[in-house]
């Protein structure tokens, strides 16, 4: 994602990007944190202002943030989708840096059917569970142990209308979901299913950018820049969208130098605003 990321300044422009940076910066509290979209310091949305800092290939400050990590350890007592996040952070950091037992720590969220849940005691995998313990593996240079087990218990995430839901039981897929299946199966190489691609370009939406959902009223950031990176990974062409595309993006961009999530959304945060720069990265390509 950072690699394709790295190509949204060539969209945005020098002054465009200067923008996102001071942006991004502007998010950092005196504890080396990032803010959440109330000003306190988060590890989740930690994670996206140095990727998004990453992928503007600027200075990233490191020294602050190794601070701020410190004050959890090895994440013993976070909610799953932090402790990830937790993980994926020190990925930034020398091995030797790490806090030792911290992916013992993922490991405990491993469900009976060998996949993660972000809620406690979950019977069955989700679709997100295994896309943030993958993530935190990932930026590790790791595989999670008993990794086949994952592809397994993905199986059960299917919907009717053969895309993937977040969990199973439901009807019809959602975009995030089948996105994240998409990855997953890229990165253990294996092959996706072909009809994927037309499940996902099927949520375009007429204005441009993609609907989390078919039924979904209107588009927003996320599902896009997802969307846009399953789609090159199954190399499936979405250039008959591209104007529309960059048209929907565009209409998110706010001077300050941000994106917004969807057009009901009046404020700014760091995750949005990375998934524009991936939105674009994309795009540009």
């Amino acid at each position: 994602m950072l690699q394709v990321a790295r190509l949204a300044p060539k969209v945005l422009g020098a002054d465009g990007a200067g923008l996102v940076e001071a942006m991004v910066r502007s998010r950092q509290n005196a504890d080396g944190g990032f803010q959440d979209r109330g000003g306190r310091s988060d590890v989740y949305y930690t994670v996206f202002a140095l990727d998004a800092l990453a992928a503007l290939q600027v200075p990233l400050p490191l020294e602050p943030v190794r601070e701020f990590l410190q004050t959890f350890g090895d994440g013993a007592g976070l909610d799953f989708v932090h402790l990830c996040c937790l993980a994926r952070l020190w990925g930034y950091f020398p091995e030797g840096e790490r806090p030792g037992g911290l992916l013992a720590q993922v490991e405990q969220w491993r469900t009976p059917d060998g996949g993660y849940h972000q809620r406690p005691g979950a019977p069955q995998t989700s679709a997100y569970g295994v896309m943030l313990a993958g993530a935190a593996y990932l930026d590790w240079k790791r595989r999670p142990p008993r990794s086949w087990k994952l592809a397994w218990s993905l199986r059960a995430l299917r919907t009717a209308d053969g895309a993937w839901a977040n969990e199973p039981g439901l009807a019809e897929g959602s975009t995030t979901a089948t996105a994240a299946a998409v990855t997953f199966y890229r990165h253990a190489h294996l092959t996706p299913p072909a009809e994927l691609g037309r499940w996902i370009l099927a949520q375009a939406h007429p204005e441009g950018g993609f609907k989390a959902f078919p039924r979904a009223p209107i588009p927003d950031l996320l599902s896009t820049a997802v969307a846009l990176h399953a789609l090159d990974g199954l190399q499936a062409d979405f250039r008959h969208l591209q104007e529309p595309l960059l048209d929907f993006v565009d209409s998110l961009w706010s001077a300050e130098g941000g994106f917004h999530g969807h057009w009901a959304d009046d404020e700014l945060d760091v995750e949005y605003t990375y998934y524009g720069l991936l939105a674009l990265g994309h795009l540009a390509l």
